[in-house]
Formats: C-alpha cells, structure tokens, sequence
C-alpha cells in the first residue's frame, strides 16, 4: 500500500498508477469500497501491473463523484491502530460516474470492451432479489421501473442487464459480475436476480446470461466507521492537505473470492485476497465466528449497558464468554486448509478490543431476526446433531430475548430495530416469565427450524440462561457460563 508522505504544498503524492488503463467498473462507492476493494486492488496492480484502474458508479448520489472527481480519484485511508495511525494514498479509482446524472455514460463505460469486470457493494437493499424465491422482487421500486423501461434503468439490476444486452449486441465479451455486499453466497443471489430480470424482459437475453456471465461469490471482511471531523483532521495533519473523501478503518483486512474470472482479473492474491474454488465455508466461518460473536456481545452490551465492542472486551468474564463462544462456533465447521480457526479467533478478539474503533453495540444489535438464523440457530443445530454442548448458542439466543423483552416491559418497543418489530413487540405484551418469553419469540413463523423447537434440551437450556439473565442480571449469567 502506497504510505503518505507529506507533500510540498498542498498537492498530493505522485500517481504511481498514473499510465494504467481502466479494466474494473465498481457501483456503489461508498467508505467500504474506498477502504477495501479500491485497496486490494492498488496493491495487486503495484505488486502485478496489469490495466485495472476502476472507474467508479454512484447510484444515487453525486457529491462523492463530484469530491473524487476534484482529487482525480485519488483518496487517504486512515488505518487506525493502537500502536499509531497510518494514512495510506490510493489512486486505484481513475474516475466516478454518478448514474442518476449520466446514466449514458455509466452504460458507456460497462458497455467498453476494456472493462472485464463489475463489482458492486450496494447494500442487499438496492438489488431487489428475494433471496427465498430466488427472483427479482417485482414491487421493489427500482425492479419495477426497470421492468417498465428496460432501456433507461435507474436500479442496479436493470443497469446490469441493459449493458449486458448491449454487449452482447455489439459482439463484446460479457463482464464478470462480482458481488462484495455482505450477504452469504451473494455471487449465485445475483445471478438469479439478472437471469430472472433478464428473463422478464427478453427470454434470450436471460438464457444468453445464463451461459455466458459468470458470478463468483465473495466474502468481504473490514470495519470501516463513518468518516468524522477527526478523520479529516488526522489526514490533514499527517499529509498537509485536505480530503473530503477520506476514510477510516482497522488494521484487519480480508477478502476470499471465488476465482472464476474467464476474461482475466488483477493478481488480488498478491495483494492477500484468498483466490478459492468454493466461498461457502469461508462465509460459515465469518457468519459463525465472527457475526455470531458480534451478536452475543451486542446484546450482552445492551443489557449491561456498554455502549462499544470494545467496551465488553474491556471486562474479563465477558471477554472470556466471547472466547468460549468463538470455540464454539469453530466446533461446527469443516476445517479449512488454509485458515486456522484459532488464529482466526486470536484475530476476532484483537479487533474487538481495538480501542480506536467505536462499533456501537446498539448498531449490531439490529436486525436480530434477521441475524440469528444464520449467526446461532443453524450452528445450535448442528451442535445438537453433533452431540456437542449447546449452552453458548442457548445463552446467546437468551440475550437476544432478554434484550427484546427489556424493551418491551419499559415502553420502548418502538426503539426494536427489526423488520418484525410489531409481531416482537405483540408477542412479548405482558410476557415476563423466562418459558413464557420463550414460547412466544420461538413462536415466530419461521425463524426457529422445526428440529431446534422439537428439541427439549435446547428449550430447556435457553429457558434456563432467560431465567437467570431476567432474575440476577446478564453479568451473572456470564459468571456462571465462564465457570462451567
């Protein structure tokens, strides 16, 4: 990674991708992409070369292209490490289209047979694929646009599809589609998205993607808090000039990808990203170890009123709960060759007590129902298939419930930030008994799976945890887990 040094004046650094062509069209230019994607691919073309400057697509806004414009692409990235921050240059990023502006140019660009490859990070939202059917969802705003006028799309979607019939029109290879968000197996979700849309509107199109696009799916992994005034501060005081598009981050990177790149791709493995055959186990372990994790300590903040991550570690028990429960975790995966859980671990907890970065625990505590079933209650299950202890997940599902019902027993329902606030909320009135609380939570169609409530040990278990947390106070429901 290119290191800032201090320039004359108020310039920036030398470009020292200045002469490299453009090979990568990105939508969705948000902090994470400055911060990840436009990183890993800096150092993969200083370590490689190869034409592979990305030109980057705002969906909505324009004042991030406007801002990166003005500083022709290039940016700072504040690493923010206990032993000193670091602020780093990246001139990956040749230039940004806002779409919702230039949507001619945007289709341009995707349409140039130099770009070999798109990689997006949107947010699940703005695809608007059912990820159950596995199809577009015809009454999101910006499928439905585009279904009604497939030339001019406004949704990322339909941009995808227009420059992919285009292509195809003009005798151009198709792009490879590369989805960063962070949803599991997000490469195949696109997929069926586009081939369903494409469908919808020309069968052949959709066939035509079927065969010929590819979507290798890929994990992405790096905390990346909102840019404040002390972030511009710290890159004014270490560069000597101002960037209104600096971002901040955490040392800790990762980035596994699904190597299935058939018009060629940078040489991201020089630059650390994992090049894998199968993403799948490596998004278990993330979901598993990690999100899990997040999880347990986010409701464990709540009820014991610490308002970071790092605050939690900060208190022994509770950073020994998160340990036994990352063990856990690990005890349910298929070990992988090139990653050791332990090691993986010894990183989760380094990055959790970081004292630079301030991840609410509120923030993670979002959106419960739809984080466990993934995070807990898959991995629960495959403990009590596996004849393992289950006393970890069952706490932290416990937490989840303890923190639902503290909200709902003090009048603030409303502050529950789920999609299914108002079934929580009717499900938890007048509820105060730990097998009560129990019954009605895990009574929510289809968020527990039939073999998890048909499992008596396991009702039991979380029963017990609910009982405690609702009686002596969550900090003595760590003690007792701690000392088992």
């Amino acid at each position: 990674m290119t290191v800032s040094s201090r320039p004359a004046g108020n310039g920036w650094p030398e470009n020292p991708l200045a002469t490299a062509g453009n090979g990568i069209v990105h939508i969705g230019v948000g902090a994470f992409h400055r911060a990840h994607q436009a990183v890993y691919t800096q150092n993969a073309m200083l370590a490689a070369g190869g034409d592979w400057r990305i030109i980057g697509v705002t969906p909505r806004s324009t004042d991030i292209a406007d801002q990166l414009n003005a500083q022709d692409g290039a940016f700072c990235v504040i690493v923010r490490n206990p032993a000193g921050d670091e602020c780093h240059t990246i001139h990956s990023i040749s230039h940004v289209l806002a779409a919702a502006r230039d949507l001619d140019a945007v289709l341009d660009a995707l349409c140039d047979p130099a770009i070999r490859i798109v990689t997006l990070t949107v947010t699940e939202k703005a695809y608007g694929i059912d990820r159950q059917a596995m199809k577009v969802a015809i009454d999101h705003p910006a499928i439905a646009h585009d279904l009604a006028h497939p030339g001019q799309p406004g949704g990322v979607i339909g941009i995808l599809t227009e420059a992919l019939r285009r292509r195809r029109e003009l005798g151009h290879a198709p792009f490879t589609c590369l989805c960063c968000d962070n949803l599991p197996e997000n490469g195949a979700v696109l997929r069926a998205g586009m081939v369903d849309f494409a469908r919808r509107i020309d069968a052949s199109l959709g066939e035509w993607i079927a065969q010929n696009v590819h979507f290798p799916s890929s994990m992405v992994d790096r905390i990346t808090p909102a840019s404040t005034d002390a972030t511009y501060e710290t890159v004014h005081a270490m560069t000597g000039h101002d960037d209104a598009c600096a971002v901040e981050t955490e040392p800790f990177s990762q980035w596994v990808v699904e190597d299935d790149f058939p018009t060629g791709r940078p040489a991201w493995e020089q630059a650390g990203v994992l090049m894998v055959d199968d993403v799948r186990p490596y998004e278990h372990m993330k979901l598993r170890m990690l999100n899990g994790s997040h999880s347990l300590i986010a409701y464990l903040g709540q009820l014991a009123g610490y308002k970071y991550v790092r605050d939690v570690m900060a208190d022994d028990a509770c950073a020994k709960l998160v340990r036994m429960h990352m063990g856990a975790a690990a005890a349910t995966l298929s070990p992988l060759a090139e990653l050791d859980f332990a090691d993986y671990a010894n990183d989760l907890v380094t990055r959790f007590c970081n004292p630079a970065i301030a991840h609410e625990t509120r923030q993670i505590a979002m959106d419960g129902t739809e984080k466990l079933p993934q995070r807990l209650l898959a991995p629960a299950l495959e403990a009590i298939n596996a004849g393992a202890d289950i006393s970890s997940f069952a706490l932290a599902v416990a937490m989840w419930m303890a923190y639902a019902h503290k909200l709902v027993a003090n009048g603030q329902g409303d502050a529950i930030s789920d999609p299914r606030r108002d079934e929580i909320v009717v499900a938890l009135g007048g509820k105060n008994e730990a097998v009560a609380i129990y019954t009605s939570l895990s009574a929510l169609p289809g968020l527990f799976a039939q073999d998890l409530l048909d499992h008596a040990p396991w009702q039991q278990a979380v029963t017990h945890w609910l009982d405690v947390i609702l009686r002596e106070g969550v900090l003595a429901a760590v003690g007792k887990q701690i000392a088992r």
